[in-house]
């Protein structure tokens, strides 16, 4: 049974705090973004004993979500190239209120960046599109991803997820496994890019998957598709090269710095990349899962 610390506690609300700083919106749409009762987070926020007050199932989302750690073990950050791509796109979407779809290989860290960009730049929302696949969920995945109170008629949820982001300044929405997502999910987004044209920056994350769908929609003229793909640059971003050689150096650099800000002891570095590059019954590279697995099973 996983035990619920005071330190866990305070660490969560520490983490709470800072990731407010990032969010325009009041005090209620930010408690109802991470799934608080307002007058409960008004008390938490003054200062009143947490004890009862909030349920361990709670805390534990929290935590998962603002990337504390309840046990010794802490995956750190590293900014990696993936992150620092992610990143420039997600800041010029943001910036210019425009739309790009960043496709690439699983386990290279795209959703890790993704995440972490959330929750510390401003008024970033991140979408887990896997945990909502049908239209009705991914409606209620992004009011709720904003402080929208997803409650009541389809039709309401969506206005007021429209005009909640067009009341923010520079807000961004990123749609990760964006390939998850059934055909009218979708086109939802293209009526979301409509009504926030020029004021909210939308980003699609996901690996292969993503890209075909997009095109095999396209190229059988599914009604929406060619024109959502427009309005996200007409193109697909990624980083990973298509070169044998070039992508195992890749991977390579991308290993190395993710394990030298998550490793005391770098004498077994080496070792641990050349499980990680050594090749499945696929001929796919290993990647970060992959990695931390082998970091986890060195430590114990």
């Amino acid at each position: 049974m996983i035990q619920i610390t005071p330190q866990f506690k305070k660490d969560v609300l520490s983490a709470l705090v800072a990731v407010r700083s990032n969010f325009t919106g009041s005090d209620h749409k930010f408690a109802q973004k991470w799934n608080l009762n307002p007058s409960i987070y008004s008390r938490i926020k003054n200062g009143e004993d947490t004890e009862g007050l909030i349920k361990e199932a709670t805390w534990l989302n929290l935590g998962m979500q603002l990337n504390v750690s309840i046990n010794d073990r802490k995956w750190n950050i590293a900014k990696t190239d993936v992150y620092k791509t992610i990143q420039e796109d997600i800041e010029f979407c943001q910036r210019y209120s425009k739309a790009k779809i960043f496709v690439d290989d699983c386990e290279i860290g795209k959703t890790v960046a993704a995440r972490h960009l959330s929750r510390t730049l401003t008024n970033c929302f991140y979408v887990d599109a896997s945990q909502a696949k049908t239209k009705q969920l991914f409606i209620k995945e992004i009011a709720k991803s904003i402080g929208v109170d997803c409650n009541g008629k389809y039709a309401d949820i969506k206005a007021a997820i429209k005009y909640y982001l067009k009341s923010l300044p520079l807000p961004i929405v990123i749609i990760d496994d964006a390939g998850d997502l059934e055909p009218k999910a979708f086109l939802e987004l293209k009526e979301f890019w409509n009504a926030t044209e020029n004021v909210c920056g939308w980003y699609m994350i996901g690996d292969d998957s993503l890209q075909v769908l997009i095109e095999r929609f396209i190229n059988s003229a599914k009604p929406g598709f060619r024109a959502l793909f427009s309005r996200f640059s007409s193109s697909f971003s990624s980083i990973t090269p298509f070169d044998d050689q070039q992508k195992l150096q890749f991977y390579y650099k991308l290993i190395s710095d993710v394990l030298s800000v998550n490793m005391l002891d770098k004498s077994k570095m080496p070792e641990i990349i050349k499980k990680c590059l050594k090749k499945g019954t696929a001929g796919q590279i290993g990647g970060l899962r992959r990695a931390e697995s082998i970091l986890i099973l060195n430590a114990a």
